[in-house]
């Protein structure tokens, strides 16, 4: 009873081991060779035995959804109006939800009115005081702030390399898409467009403002005046009230409706003479 849990467990070291040489025998030691692509081949379902990443020459591939050190998206430097635009607001919701704090956010203002802009001055995250919980990419509601695949952020001085400022957390919206393909379109389906939301507004406003602006048809011209001698078989005989020299002709419905009021003025005076009578 207390021995055979024991045995299993040394027992499944040792297939492994065997498992490990036997793995090389089958493909030739060709897992280990770099001028070929054979990490997919040892990191596959059908490898067996003890595997060996080659780090840093290898690295293993992260998921899609792992998490790491929060980044800022912007539009790509080929976007047609809001080239290197922020998709942050600085509304401040990231910071307020960040649970160890280690977010800092300054809205920028206008140089003319002094009035603030929907756009971060100044951006700080402290990556040793963050703890890659996520919260932050969650509770954005502009989808601007994203979790980063990146792990490899040692180094020897804390001040400059470990407290990122705007500049260095600031990546292209093609970025998002490359190492998030399925997140990137489940966002998109949930926004609308791939765009920013405001950048799918000012698209709409432009194309509104395209079509209000755009040159209405010439009228056509009209036909031309039929001589007394030879009326126009398609004329029809216009019926209308004789006017005063130089008023416009009255139309069929103003007729009516003066007829209307007529008739509408006669009931009245009759009602107000059977009540004097």
């Amino acid at each position: 009873m207390y021995g055979t849990g024991l045995a299993k467990g040394l027992m499944l070291t040792l297939r492994h081991f065997v498992e490990s040489y036997v793995d090389d025998i089958r493909y030739g030691f060709r897992k280990y060779h770099h001028s070929t692509d054979n990490f997919a081949i040892r990191q596959g379902t059908k490898t067996k035995g003890v595997i060996t990443v080659q780090y840093p020459d290898e690295k293993v591939a992260v998921p899609e959804r792992f998490r790491f050190i929060p980044f800022l998206i912007v539009e790509d430097e080929d976007h047609p109006t809001r080239s290197g635009k922020d998709w942050c607001t600085s509304c401040g919701i990231c910071a307020k939800v960040c649970p160890p704090q280690c977010i800092w956010i300054v809205r920028g203002n206008d140089p003319v009115s002094g009035r603030p802009v929907p756009e971060p001055e100044a951006f700080f995250i402290d990556i040793d005081i963050c703890m890659n919980c996520g919260y932050c990419a969650e509770y954005c509601p502009f989808d601007a702030i994203k979790m980063d695949h990146d792990y490899e952020l040692a180094s020897y001085d804390r001040t400059t390399h470990h407290i990122h400022d705007k500049e260095r957390l600031s990546k292209p919206n093609s970025y998002w898409r490359s190492i998030a393909p399925t997140r990137a379109y489940e966002e998109m389906l949930a926004r609308g467009a791939w765009e920013h939301k405001d950048a799918a507004k000012e698209a709409r406003r432009g194309a509104a403002s395209a079509r209000t602006s755009a040159p209405k048809p010439a009228a056509q011209p009209a036909p031309a005046q039929q001589t007394a001698d030879k009326p126009s078989p398609e004329a029809a005989p216009a019926a209308t009230a004789p006017t005063a020299e130089g008023a416009a002709p009255w139309t069929e419905d103003e007729a009516k409706r003066e007829e209307r009021r007529r008739k509408a003025l006669g009931r009245k005076a009759r009602r107000a003479a059977k009540r004097g009578g």
